[in-house]
């Protein structure tokens, strides 16, 4: 299979900043996970390019938030439009700077051309209400109303697992709220994103509207403290790991962040659920992406019921998990982002063993030898302590970890039993136990009979406690990226 990269070449000499590009400091090669070989050259900043890029977007922060609510509506779907257009193209350059299966790259797409759609939808449904002043008597006779107005300058930072996806779910909730927006990709996968905004920036000039709207700085540490420290940017969307979420809510306050940083999900299977969706949902929800998905199952809680019959079934399944080149579309599990995120899920594993516990036993699956040490087989453990890192902490690779639970609220009180609450799921026939799981797990999102994975990107999305702070979704991305701005009249 070819690794020739769709990516043009003429995006690799400079970075999209100002209304016409700056030329990259430097540049940093982006591997293909699967076999090492790199792919292209991505143009690099450094910190004097994110200040350049803020001085640009707040020239254009006016501009912006004068556009009509046609305008901008209008401006969102000829995005889309844009992107669709070259669908196939970034779906390639996604499988091989990702290293995740074809089949994923596809969804990731797909979900990407929908996000965009309903930022346009949501533009239109930007409205305030008016507010009684006259509750209090020094209100009588006076007229209040709020609308929402543009925060300001948003930076988005985004993850690698699902770039073009994760940019989109910060771009287009801030072009449809009218905010100028910096994003800073992950160094492991700049290219997609980069293009994507290439794309972006031609549909603006276009509309009338300057390039510099949207604006891309990829780089190191440098960058992203330039970008989160400086007073101008008045929201931050973060999706990464806790710790970064923490240190970029420190630097950021007491300006408005937007966290989404990982867990590790858990799945409640009851006593009286159905087995065979139980277990089809574990080997569809546990490796999808190469497990590097926030709310890939990470930790399952049986009943005791069922638990040996579950087991049983989940291995004979196992070796539908074909482990192979990404480009391939059988394949459901391919290396992982890099060596060094592979040699720390190995050393969680060992750890977990030493300490005792057990790898599920299932038949070889389908391999191709040819993947490189970032290649992590698809693993399930059974016994793993509660206090081991591959219980604990987010795994972010194809490995899941079983445990058997006496009843439905040992189980609830298993899955809480994390410092991570983004989404969980429970399979169950009772309503009066869906119910249960509903009310008292201690996560953003729970779903009921499918997946803890499923995501509607129309919907609420976000967690508790070091899940993060605030909720994606083009709605609600909009509310975090707006203001409220109080109108209180006394007429003469």
């Amino acid at each position: 299979m070819s690794t020739r990269s769709p990516f043009p070449a003429q995006l690799a000499q400079m970075l999209p900043v100002g209304e016409h590009g700056v030329g990259s400091t430097t540049s940093s090669p982006v591997v293909f996970p699967y076999d090492g070989s790199v792919i292209g050259q991505a143009p690099c900043g450094d910190a004097s390019t994110a200040a350049l890029a803020l001085d640009e977007a707040a020239g254009t922060q006016a501009v912006m938030a004068g556009t009509t609510t046609g305008a901008r509506r209008a401006l969102l779907m000829a995005i889309h439009d844009a992107l669709a257009s070259r669908g196939t193209e970034l779906q390639e350059l996604l499988v091989l700077e990702t290293g995740k299966p074809a089949i994923d790259c596809a969804v990731e797409m797909a979900r990407t051309l929908t996000t965009w759609q309903a930022a346009a939808e949501e533009v239109t449904r930007m409205t305030g209400e008016t507010v009684p002043l006259d509750l209090q008597p020094l209100g009588t006779g006076m007229l209040g109303y709020y609308t929402r107005r543009p925060a300001g300058i948003v930076v988005g930072i985004a993850g690698f697992n699902y770039p073009v996806l994760l940019a989109s779910h910060k771009i287009a909730p801030a072009l449809a709220a009218g905010c100028p927006i910096i994003i800073k990709p992950s160094p492991d996968t700049p290219l997609a994103t980069l293009w994507m905004v290439a794309l972006i920036r031609e549909v603006l000039a276009e509309h009338g509207l300057p390039r510099s709207i949207v604006q891309l700085v990829n780089g190191g540490i440098e960058v992203g403290e330039r970008l989160v420290n400086d007073p101008r940017a008045a929201v931050v969307s973060f999706t990464g790991s806790a710790d970064v979420g923490h240190q970029i809510a420190r630097a950021a306050a007491p300006r408005k962040v937007v966290l989404e940083l990982g867990s590790n999900t858990g799945l409640i299977v009851d006593a009286d659920a159905d087995l065979d969706a139980a277990v089809d949902a574990v080997i569809r929800g546990g490796f999808y992406a190469n497990g590097q998905a926030c709310i890939s199952i990470q930790r399952v809680a049986l009943h005791q019921d069922i638990a040996a019959e579950f087991t049983t079934k989940l291995a004979a399944r196992m070796p539908e998990v074909v482990v192979g080149d990404p480009r391939d579309p059988a394949t459901r599990v391919a290396p992982v982002i890099n060596a060094a995120s592979a040699t720390r899920i190995r050393t969680w594993i060992h750890e977990a063993l030493d300490a005792g516990a057990q790898i599920l036993e299932t038949e070889a699956a389908p391999e191709n030898q040819d993947g490189t040490d970032a290649l992590v087989r698809p693993t399930v453990l059974l016994g793993v302590p509660r206090n081991s890192a591959l219980w604990a902490q987010e795994i972010f690779g194809p490995v899941l970890c079983l445990e058997t639970v006496a009843n439905i609220d040992e189980a609830i009180d298993l899955v809480n039993d994390s410092r991570y609450g983004l989404q969980a799921a429970v399979y169950t026939r009772s309503l009066a136990n869906a119910f249960e799981a509903i009310n008292r797990l201690d996560v953003g999102g729970v779903v009921v009979n499918e997946i803890p994975g499923f995501r509607s990107d129309i919907m609420p999305y976000g967690g508790v406690k070091d899940s993060g702070v605030g909720r994606e979704g083009p709605r609600w991305a909009i509310e975090e990226f707006t203001i409220t701005r109080m109108a209180m009249i006394r007429p003469a």
